[in-house]
Formats: C-alpha cells, structure tokens, sequence
C-alpha cells in the first residue's frame, strides 16, 4: 500500500532521531533515566545527528540549528559528566588503593 506521501529514506532517518529525543525526554519524566547520565547525552546527541542527516535533503535553517545547539549541548554535557565521573573516581579509596 503506497503512502499518500512522498517518505524517503531521510524522513525514516530524520523520524527515528525524532524518536531518540522523546523516548529519552519520556524517560527523564519517567524517573527511568537521569539527566546527569552518559545514555541521557548519548540519545539526545544521536536524536540531533539522525535529525541533522534528515535535513541534508529536505533543508531547514530553524531546524538546523536547534539541532546543532541540540548536539553541541548534548556533548557538553556528556564532557562535564565524565569529567566529573573521573574527578571523583581519583578521590575514592578503592581507586587510590589499585
């Protein structure tokens, strides 16, 4: 049965980076995942890239740039939390002891 609209291979790849960003947002809300994780980063920044692919052949400036500010502030995060995972893991007593 063919669609009553053109769905190329970009709209599939631009919807599955759609559902990356809800399902992680649902379960931020959800209680199941927390916003200080590497997996809470990781889905958001593949959400933005697999939304970014999308735009490279049906071109939108807003959404172009939400999506770069979407990855860029996925990244950073995920930068600040290992970081952080890394600084406290040198103050542990088991990790002096190794």
């Amino acid at each position: 049965m063919a669609l009553p609209f053109d769905y190329g291979w970009h709209d599939l790849v631009g919807n599955l980076g759609v559902i990356c960003v809800l399902a992680t947002y649902f379960m931020l809300q959800a209680g199941r995942l927390s916003a200080d994780s590497l997996a809470y980063g990781a889905w958001n920044a593949l959400g933005a890239i697999l939304i970014g692919i999308s735009l490279t052949v049906d071109f939108n400036l807003s959404s172009f740039v939400i999506e770069v500010f979407w990855f860029g502030i996925s990244v950073f995060g995920m930068v600040r939390i290992a970081r952080e995972r890394r600084r406290l893991g040198a103050r542990t007593p088991a990790a002096n002891a190794s």
